[in-house]
């Protein structure tokens, strides 16, 4: 069996496509972490996303390929930077 290092750059890359601030497609997403009408939520392979708004709605998600499709109004992209991954007790006491 090979090993298979999993802490290399990811290989697949992260795109971001807007229509007229009505539909956002994206590639690159991991999960998607919370969604309502005013905000997704989404990690990336670039970090985590927000997308804000009026009338958000995940049209498609296909896990497989990393894609992702929302429609509504996009008021509002927002990345937040992420270190990388530590563990409980690295994080309860800094």
């Amino acid at each position: 069996m090979a090993y298979e290092d999993k802490t290399k750059a990811s290989s697949v890359s992260h795109r971001l496509t807007m229509d007229e601030r009505q539909t956002l497609w994206m590639s690159g997403v991991e999960e998607v972490v919370s969604f309502d009408e005013n905000e997704v939520s989404v990690r990336t392979v670039q970090g985590l996303l927000s997308v804000r708004g009026t009338g958000l709605k995940v049209d498609k998600l296909e896990k497989t390929s990393g894609e992702l499709t929302i429609s509504g109004t996009v008021t509002d992209l927002d990345y937040q930077e992420t270190g990388p991954r530590q563990g409980f007790w690295t994080r309860l006491f800094q």
